[in-house]
């Protein structure tokens, strides 16, 4: 699989990342039973053994049992430690915690952050990240207050490089200018029934913004060197097998990428996630599959090359119309 370089770093990562959005299997604080850590093993093993080395986690998914998992396969496969690139994520703290009634929020306090990585790290069983994200934007947010976690995680050698997630380019700036360490990533939902940050920079010159509060995140990113990495990169399967009641560009767009699958001999996974690694920004898909099977089929966009006129028909039927 070919690779992106991280940008004045010494990382190289594969164009496609695993996600361990479900890897620790119920939304509760249930421990994972021998099913749950036999699938992430095999997961895992999986990924690797298609060439993915960048592990996508936050502390929140499935409430710390994904990073719990991500940690017994690394116990039962030590080798596996040196073959990948972990990223972990923070600042999202879910309602009721830690007391009944706590509303859901955000934190990028100092301790808040800290503490999060040290959390993620015993989980993990080991003594770092390689890259840190904060996971959505905190509006308490102290620029400095961060930039000191930032410092105090990388001199204690627990975070090499960090990055944000679903943020627009006025939040990254703001950020930034506080951080002596570069932004490397900024992790957002994209995909082709989720394109927004691509058609906004289509849509630029209408009258009323089309998609207000993001407009030139993409090209702040293209412009820094910043990484865009895509969660959710085949809209949950709806690319595949739309509802029989989903909109007509949903089955228009499935429609496409039936045809063009045929057509490049291919999967419909390897063209959904094709049409992403087209874009010159450029853009790491993160594959959130539960199923083992599904990574080979995906792996195969790596290989795969949309002309012009194909990467637009898949634009067009997304948006339900002509691109202009």
């Amino acid at each position: 699989m070919k690779t992106y370089r991280l940008h004045n770093t010494d990382l190289d990562v594969s164009r496609l990342a695993f996600g361990t959005w479900h890897l620790g299997g119920s939304w509760d604080k249930t421990p994972a039973d021998d099913n749950v850590k036999k699938r992430a093993v095999e997961l895992i093993e999986t990924a690797v053994s298609h060439h993915i080395n960048l592990i996508d986690l936050a502390d929140i998914y499935t409430w710390g049992k994904s990073d719990e998992m991500v940690g017994h396969a690394l116990h039962q496969n030590p080798s596996l430690r040196d073959q990948l690139v972990l990223q972990a994520k923070c600042g999202i703290i879910m309602g009721n915690d830690p007391n009944p009634g706590d509303p859901g929020r955000y934190d990028f306090s100092y301790d808040h952050i800290v503490s999060a990585v040290e959390g993620t790290l015993r989980r993990l069983g080991t003594d770092r990240v390689e890259i840190l994200l904060l996971h959505r934007p905190d509006p308490l947010m102290e620029p400095e207050e961060v930039a000191r976690a930032f410092d105090h995680l990388q001199q204690s050698g627990k975070v090499r490089h960090f990055g944000v997630s679903n943020f627009n380019a006025g939040q990254i700036a703001l950020l930034q200018h506080a951080l002596d360490q570069p932004l490397l990533i900024n992790q957002v939902e994209l995909n082709l029934l989720h394109h927004h940050l691509i058609s906004d920079g289509i849509v630029a010159n209408m009258t009323q913004p089309t998609y207000p509060g993001i407009s030139g995140t993409l090209d702040y990113c293209r412009l820094h060197h910043i990484l865009i990495q895509a969660w959710s990169p085949v809209a949950g399967g709806q690319l595949f097998a739309p509802r029989a009641d989903a909109p007509p560009h949903v089955h228009a767009t499935a429609a496409a990428i039936t045809h063009l699958a045929a057509a490049h001999h291919t999967s419909k996974e390897a063209i959904a996630l094709a049409w992403l690694l087209r874009h010159p920004a450029p853009i790491q898909p993160i594959l959130g599959t539960l199923k083992p099977e599904r990574i080979a089929p995906s792996v195969l966009a790596d290989a795969v090359e949309l002309s012009r006129i194909e990467w637009y028909q898949l634009l067009a039927a997304a948006r339900g119309a002509g691109v202009p």
